[in-house]
């Protein structure tokens, strides 16, 4: 599966933004789909994820991002309202073999898209 990652964008402090990850290849109802960010010198970390029976969030992003599939248009999106500075980072969207555990380690995905840039002024 491919996955093309887009949405990002500068917007600021308190306000939201869709991010896209389009699938080719694969249908993302068929997988383990999540979303990791990466901040200027820090390690890639888990933000969001989601399978065909449940999702799960960062203790950070729970109650501000929501992550959704759209099977007909092959996408999963992650909608973040109430952003913060400290959210500023470049999006990346992957996925992994199916589970019904949802998985948070980068090295659990093994397909990735490029990432988008989230920028959040205060």
């Amino acid at each position: 599966v491919q996955l093309q990652a887009s949405g990002g964008g500068l917007v600021q402090a308190g306000g939201s933004l869709r991010l896209s990850c389009a699938a080719s290849g694969g249908n993302v109802d068929m997988y383990n789909v999540g979303w990791f960010r990466q901040a200027p010198g820090k390690e890639r970390k888990f933000v969001a994820a989601i399978n065909w029976s449940t999702a799960d969030y960062a203790d950070s992003v729970k109650g501000r991002f929501t992550i959704s599939r759209d099977t007909a248009k092959n996408t999963v999106y992650l909608y973040m309202d109430y952003l913060k500075p400290g959210d500023t980072a470049v999006y990346y969207c992957a996925a992994a073999d199916p589970s019904w555990l949802l998985k948070s380690r980068p090295n659990e995905y093994g397909y990735w898209g490029q990432g988008t840039l989230v920028t959040v002024s205060s």
